[in-house]
């Protein structure tokens, strides 16, 4: 944090005033966990707000109020460095190939809506949409509007739109985001047999081998298989497992990059943590480490953690990426026969 962060720490003010001047819910209506640290949080957030005015300032410059924009190598670098939650919905329609897709089905959505819905279908979603988002007020029923009915169309249409995925504010943007996200940057990772997911959890696996060795030596000499610790960072993209700031931050770049991103945060996230995952002498051990490795300073801190995913897991290239992939497929596939 430096000697400006060490200074501002020794400033701070006590802990139930930070309480009261942050607030229990964040600004995207999730309530804060139990353990949140209010003080370290205002801390780097009067930081951050210096950095969020000043790319606020370069991305208005940049866009000039147009409603299309063009992928390069100055948008990848803005968009590596965070896009303002004001430019988020249209660069990430822009960079997912979403807007595309919604240009190219004027009504699909709409359609979707008003086709004759699968029963079990509908049964299932409603059975998991109590389970959204839990501690997200904008999710409760008495909040207004309530987003889980916007929630429910979307899941209902894709439900629809790709029978292969089946269920595993603006809901038709959601909608072509989803259809990215699952068709083009996460095929089948939310497929019935989710052989994506597996075969990307096997990939890590092969590249903290090379990366981290001593790492993967822990996991051998305590029986521990990679998706007992890393399932939940693939499945859920980091939501609950990072801090909000953090994973949005990350779907900037996810959107733009693709899925080799995940494996950038997640090799960082291995690789600063090191000595700590080492030290476990048993299984419980390493999936405790585990835990203490998505929190605290180094992930609060969203700015320098994203600086730090694209220096600290060095060379990670498309063909390395197809490569790895290829091979655990085929490993993941013969172990399903």
């Amino acid at each position: 944090m430096g000697e400006k962060g060490e200074a501002a720490a020794g400033l701070r003010l006590p802990e139930g005033k930070a309480r009261d001047r942050v607030g229990s819910t964040d600004p995207y209506g999730f309530q804060r966990p139990k353990h949140f640290d209010y003080e370290l949080y205002e801390e780097l957030m009067s930081e951050y707000l210096v950095v969020l005015t000043r790319r606020s300032i370069k991305w208005s410059k940049l866009l000039k109020g147009k409603s299309k924009v063009q992928r390069n190598v100055k948008l990848k670098r803005y968009v590596r460095k965070g896009i303002p939650n004001e430019h988020r919905a249209l660069i990430w329609m822009a960079t997912s190939g979403a807007q595309d897709q919604l240009e190219k089905n004027p009504g699909r959505y709409q359609s979707l809506l008003r086709a004759q819905h699968d029963p079990k279908l509908a049964d299932a979603i409603c059975t998991d949409l109590n389970r959204t988002f839990p501690d997200n007020v904008q999710f409760h029923k008495t909040s207004e509007p309530c987003m889980q009915r916007a929630l429910y169309n979307v899941l209902l249409a894709y439900g629809h739109h790709d029978p292969a995925v089946g269920y595993c504010q603006d809901e038709e943007k959601s909608f072509w985001l989803m259809d990215s996200l699952l068709g083009r940057i996460l095929p089948d990772y939310y497929t019935p047999a989710m052989l994506g997911l597996k075969t990307d959890q096997e990939v890590l696996g092969e590249l903290v081998k090379a990366k981290a060795p001593g790492v993967s030596q822990t996991m051998t000499d305590n029986s521990v298989m990679w998706t007992l610790v890393v399932s939940r960072w693939f499945i859920c993209l980091f939501i609950d497992v990072l801090p909000v700031e953090t994973v949005l931050r990350i779907w900037d770049c996810l959107f733009y990059e693709g899925s080799k991103i995940l494996f950038r945060v997640a090799l960082t996230l291995i690789h600063q943590n090191q000595a700590l995952i080492e030290k476990a002498q048993s299984l419980p051990d390493v999936c405790e480490n585990f835990k203490h490795i998505t929190r605290g300073p180094s992930v609060e801190n969203c700015h320098a953690f994203m600086k730090k995913i694209f220096i600290e897991p060095g060379s990670l290239s498309t063909a390395t990426l197809t490569k790895l992939r290829g091979t655990c497929r085929s490993r993941c596939f013969a172990e399903e026969s």
